[in-house]
């Protein structure tokens, strides 16, 4: 078997390539200390950023990618409404959430200010990954609309980070901290099962084409 052939059989199996390189950047995130809920819930929202973006500039050129949001290929809305999940998560859960805790606040500024090379890898490999897939001319499902599958996630997302910042993180401050790995994990598992959930739904959506 050629090296091509075994590329294009990979790229069938990339979504289980794109779970193992997430858990493995957040596994080396923890542990270096640069883990918090910040960092899981704000590469969610990049991640679909970046998805949206791609998928606006590549689908016409890949005739295997499948738009649900048959009626319009406009992506405005889309944008509008991940521009308002920004502010929301910047402010709220990058800041005012965790104000009473210098040390994650900093680790956050990093995150914000791309100086976490941990998510920054892990951005990266999203959108080459994505722009990769379309110029191969893989079969996708994307999405344009405010509500979809991915959207969903992102979502859920926010109000699981919501109840491990108040319920665990403001409770347990000296155990949930980036440098405390045993924290760390059980902040990143939740996300890990969000991450499988939203290929679940992705792979659910293709395979009723």
């Amino acid at each position: 078997m050629g090296l091509q052939a075994i590329i294009d059989q990979q790229l069938k199996k990339y979504q289980k390539w794109d779970f193992l390189v997430f858990m493995l950047l957040t596994l080396l995130s923890v542990l270096n200390g640069q883990t918090t809920v910040f960092y899981l819930m704000y590469f969610f929202w990049w991640n679909e950023v970046i998805r949206l973006i791609v998928d606006r500039l590549y689908f016409k050129k890949n005739p295997n990618a499948i738009n649900e949001d048959w009626q319009s290929t406009g992506f405005m809305g889309g944008l509008f409404s991940m521009g308002v999940y920004w502010v929301f998560l910047i402010v709220f859960f990058g800041f005012i959430a965790v104000s009473d805790n210098r040390e994650i606040i900093l680790t956050n500024m990093e995150i914000v200010f791309f100086q976490n090379w941990f998510f920054n890898l892990n951005l990266i490999f999203v959108l080459f990954e994505r722009i990769y897939l379309h110029q191969k001319q893989q079969p996708l499902t994307i999405y344009f609309g405010a509500f979809n599958p991915n959207m969903i996630v992102l979502h859920v997302s926010i109000i699981v980070g919501g109840l491990i910042l108040f319920f665990l993180v403001k409770r347990f401050p000296e155990t949930f901290t980036p440098e405390n790995q045993w924290g760390s994990v059980v902040i990143v598992f939740p996300f890990l099962l969000l991450k499988m959930l939203n290929q679940k739904l992705s792979s659910d959506n293709h395979n009723l084409k």
